[in-house]
């Protein structure tokens, strides 16, 4: 993908004309804290709002009126006023939007765009006659802060679940028993999102409805974190028998897997990493 990377002081034409082109034949993924901020902006329950807006927990539903190019609708547009039902406990991704967020673990966040022209003036031409503003004015205007501290923690949460899955297999001494263990991770691997909730089952719902407030985003994630942790350890530190522990390790992978499907992180090549670690270690 053609990405050009952008300096905090760049001006773009990130003025709004609220045209609405932005909501229609996008792919939103959310994470649990932002599930439970569009349940609260709509006042529902985080379980109903998941059940009728959402793919699985992870995305948002494209399931609207048809608008701009023949597309779907955002579950959350609202044709008539020309803007968000939800906009409140909207999630990181529509606040940076026509933005991305690129985040490597050797330094800071990058800010991008597609493309190497300005992704707006395609749909929204009238875009080019607005006030530009500032890439740091845009996102500070935006309320960005507390969605990207909340997606980093989830970044972080996937990567322990990985690990539990890890311990698990290994510290158990399940790896020296029963290498068997790494075709349950494979078959976990290669179920897609909405296959996963259902083999995850109430284990998804520890994940994607923590049943905690959504007020302060990265206390929330951090209470979020601790809770999984707690349930992983209560569950699954007196199994003994290989096959119970097999299943256990690949129900931590799975959650893993489920949580980089709501961040938007690549799965698929986290998966690949994991299973030949585990391949090399067992030697």
């Amino acid at each position: 993908m053609d990405l050009t990377r952008l300096a905090a002081s760049d001006a773009l034409p990130l003025t709004c004309t609220r045209e609405g082109t932005c909501c229609h034949g996008k792919e939103v993924r959310i994470n649990p804290w932002e599930l439970a901020c569009l349940a609260a902006a709509r006042g529902q329950q985080p379980g109903a709002f998941r059940a009728a807006a959402t793919d699985h927990g992870v995305m948002l539903r494209f399931d609207g009126a048809k608008g701009w190019q023949g597309l779907r609708a955002c579950s959350q547009y609202d044709p008539a006023a020309r803007g968000c039902r939800a906009w409140p406990g909207r999630p990181l991704a529509c606040r940076l939007y026509p933005l991305g967020r690129e985040r490597r673990a050797d330094g800071p966040p990058h800010y991008v765009h597609q493309g190497r022209s300005f992704p707006c003036l395609a749909g929204c031409p009238g875009v080019a006659q607005l006030p530009a503003l500032r890439v740091d004015d845009y996102l500070r205007g935006q309320g960005t802060a507390a969605g990207e501290a909340v997606q980093d923690a989830y970044l972080e949460l996937m990567q322990d679940l990985a690990e539990g899955a890890f311990v698990i297999a290994f510290d158990s001494g399940l790896a020296r028993r029963d290498a068997g263990f790494l075709k349950r991770w494979q078959a976990m691997a290669g179920l897609d999102h909405r296959r996963r909730a259902a083999a995850l089952g109430a284990w998804h719902d520890h994940l994607t409805l923590p049943g905690l407030p959504p007020d302060d985003g990265p206390a929330f994630a951090a209470r979020h974190r601790q809770e999984l942790q707690q349930r992983a350890q209560a569950e699954f530190s007196r199994l003994g028998e290989p096959r119970a522990l097999a299943e256990a390790s690949a129900t931590m992978l799975g959650l893993a897997l489920q949580c980089a499907a709501g961040i938007g992180a690549d799965g698929a090549a986290a998966a690949r990493t994991w299973v030949a670690r585990a391949e090399s270690m067992l030697g």
